[in-house]
């Protein structure tokens, strides 16, 4: 019993340092940058449009609906912030989704970005830092599919 919770411990406190890391890589990027907390946040606020803000051209297949659920699961519970910064613009650890520079797809293709947000990215290319499955989170289909259509749209920008 004693071993098991040794383990149990050991393991939240890797998560809690890679949860951490991603989150101070945001932080020292901006202090590197010599720019003011609050213009770091104003800059965060600008590349996505509000919840309530409709997508302009959606991809095939992809609804409204979709894309709002999936950006509420890139900011919440799907965790995907931690790693490529709250309003998708990328940190250390992971690509910027905003830029519409594809990395480890062909394009803004939603089946191609599901496909790779069930599987993760165990060797990025560019960025330090694996993306595990599902990026770590417990997503049902609907939800990957949800965060595929979101991701899809931020690139068109």
């Amino acid at each position: 019993m004693r071993g098991r919770h040794w383990k149990a411990l050991a393991v939240a406190t890797i998560l809690a340092t890679t949860f951490a890391a991603c989150a101070g890589e945001e932080g020292a990027d901006a202090g590197m940058e010599g720019s003011t907390p609050a213009a770091d946040s104003d800059a965060d606020m600008a590349p996505t449009p509000a919840p309530d803000q409709p997508v302009a051209d959606l991809p095939e297949g992809v609804t409204q609906e979709q894309v709002s659920q999936g950006r509420q699961l890139f900011t919440g519970a799907g965790g995907c912030h931690a790693c490529h910064g709250p309003q998708a613009t990328g940190t250390q650890l992971a690509p910027d989704l905003t830029d519409g520079e594809w990395i480890n797809v062909s394009g803004p293709n939603v089946e191609e970005i599901a496909e790779l947000i069930r599987t993760g990215v165990p060797q990025p290319v560019e960025h330090p830092a694996p993306m595990p499955p599902m990026g770590g989170a417990n997503l049902s289909a609907e939800q990957v599919q949800a965060l595929a259509a979101y991701v899809a749209t931020l690139g068109q920008g």
